[in-house]
């Protein structure tokens, strides 16, 4: 499996991800199930951005990484 995401991508992936988690954990005060939602979908960018590779993109046939160059 070859990742499909470039670095900025992984970058805001991570910060999306880890911000939605810390607001459903944080953010709530009230034990409204609709935080808590938000926290497992916080995984998914989370999960997406350390893995390098998301299947949506692999699935439309999208890629924002670049290959490298030969030298």
């Amino acid at each position: 499996m070859h990742t499909n995401m470039s670095m900025i991508d992984r970058m805001a992936r991570f910060v999306v991800g880890l911000a939605l988690i810390a607001f459903a954990l944080y953010g709530a005060n009230t034990s409204y199930s609709a935080y808590a939602l938000l926290g497992w979908i916080g995984v998914i960018p989370l999960a997406t951005s350390l893995i390098g590779w998301c299947p949506l993109y692999s699935a439309l046939g999208i890629s924002t990484n670049t290959p490298s160059s030969a030298r």
